[in-house]
């Protein structure tokens, strides 16, 4: 029993042995079958010559000239010239909004006039008229915003414009504001 366990050992040892002197320190000691490891193959070409892909730089570009025509201008003015127009919707809202002011239902007639602004978010008018009913629930700062924004849609309106002015001014006077009220009344009488 001692002698194969004698056998046994020296020849784990002897594997050692060899196994330690088939590599140098620091590589690995697998060997492959047949010598020399394979080599990876190389990854495939499209072409034979590598392309570039063209710069294209703005001052290598030609010029390109505009067309001696130009397009003619179309006669209805933009939106910031004129502001939008109401639609019968809205402006149904707005006088339902009118009569519910006169009656002295403000919330119910701020209520009309936002939805008359869902409709018609580019109008100076809807702004105006939610100014108006601000006002009349004492809502000062709320109602000068308003006029402030629609004065903004106002456009080339110089009727809307004054209207916007002369209805800041009134908001500014109220809420003490005495020299911003007369600056709006300057610009709406410069109008």
């Amino acid at each position: 029993m001692n002698t194969r366990f004698l056998i046994c050992a020296g020849s784990m040892a002897a594997l050692l042995a060899l196994a330690g002197c088939a590599s140098s320190p620091g590589e690995s000691i697998y060997v492959p079958a047949g010598g020399e490891a394979p080599k990876a193959p190389e990854p495939p070409r499209t072409s034979s010559e590598p392309k570039e892909s063209p710069v294209w730089r703005k001052s290598e570009q030609p010029e390109v000239s505009e067309p001696a025509e130009s397009s003619p201008r179309t006669s209805s003015p933009s939106y910031r010239d004129s502001g939008e127009s109401l639609s019968p919707a809205a402006l149904s809202l707005i006088r339902e909004a009118d009569s519910l002011l006169a009656r002295g239902d403000a919330p119910a007639a701020i209520a009309r006039l936002e939805r008359a602004q869902r409709i018609a978010p580019r109008s100076a008018e809807v702004y105006f008229k939610l100014s108006e009913a601000y006002v009349a629930s004492n809502q000062l700062g709320t109602a000068e915003q308003f006029t402030l924004k629609g004065l903004s849609l106002a456009g080339n309106d110089t009727q809307m414009q004054r209207a916007g002015w002369l209805l800041l001014a009134d908001i500014r006077r109220a809420r003490g504001n005495v020299a911003g009220a007369d600056q709006a009344e300057a610009r709406a009488a410069a109008l």
